[in-house]
């Protein structure tokens, strides 16, 4: 009951009670339909999308298998209708947080993969070839290949993920019923002071404005934490039979434990203040 009680608690369980979509190779014209909109509501952040928007070329050569679902995200992001909602109107950190967001599923770790896709940008051959970066990346064919959908894995710990992504991404996630658009100030990013400064974010409540009580990782020295953690499993699915260990660590012990957990497969279900 815990587990489901966090996930619920953090809006997260309409993600980690599901397996990720995958349209399997000889896939049939029903099935690369029925995984469209997953698409279209990850790659435009749950933003509402009119008949008219849709691609509708790129969705006939999806679904007559001339192309694979990465080949879709590449043409939704690239397209006019998603520059419209996230690029034009938007500052371009903002902008580069949301293609985290929809294009590998986590939050941006520190500066430097700001500072990196910036200089894509004004470098490289402009937002196209930024959003190319993103999806020729190792770490988007590693996680999603060519045929699973993006999804949001920054809600968890896993090998190769920074422990700080997890808190991070709750600054740009605000519950499952709420679009990237619908947002307060939605021109501006949210993870600006923190990511400049090197410092954890604290975890707020989707569709909240206080941090969850209790579940921050932004101590001050001599504070001490525990950590609760459920070791991973082989799919998505919780299991209440899994058992849950505690940590009880000061707050300059916090980052070396959530990366001790996290090489050993752990889920981090909450940080409380002791």
């Amino acid at each position: 009951m815990a587990i489901t009680a966090s996930a619920s608690a953090l809006g997260t369980s309409a993600f980690s009670e599901n397996s990720p979509l995958e349209l399997r190779p000889n896939s049939t014209v029903e099935e690369a339909k029925a995984i469209i909109p997953a698409i279209y509501r990850q790659i435009l952040g749950n933003d509402h999308l009119m008949e008219s928007e849709h691609l509708t070329s790129a969705e006939s050569l999806l679904c007559n298998g001339s192309i694979s679902v990465r080949d879709f995200v590449r043409a939704v992001a690239k397209s006019e209708l998603y520059k419209a909602k996230f690029f034009y109107n938007n500052y371009h950190p903002r902008t580069i947080e949301l293609n985290f967001k929809h294009l590998l599923g986590r939050a941006p770790y520190d500066e430097t993969e700001i500072t990196h896709h910036l200089e894509v940008y004004q470098n490289g051959g402009g937002f196209e070839a930024d959003i190319d970066s993103y999806i020729d990346s190792e770490e988007y064919v590693q996680s999603f290949g060519e045929n699973i959908v993006p999804y949001y894995r920054g809600f968890s710990t896993q090998k190769g993920q920074k422990t700080v992504g997890f808190t991070r991404m709750f600054q740009l996630y605000k519950g499952y019923a709420n679009s990237d658009r619908a947002q307060g100030n939605t021109g501006s990013p949210r993870l600006t002071y923190d990511l400049a400064r090197n410092l954890v974010t604290p975890i707020q409540a989707p569709n909240m404005g206080a941090e969850l009580t209790g579940a921050t990782a932004t101590g001050q020295e001599g504070k001490i934490y525990k950590l609760r953690v459920i070791q991973g499993g082989k799919s998505n699915r919780p299991q209440l039979r899994r058992s849950v260990q505690e940590f009880v660590v000061p707050y300059d012990r916090l980052s070396a434990t959530l990366q001790k957990v996290n090489k050993r497969g752990c889920q981090v279900l909450s940080i409380t203040n002791v």
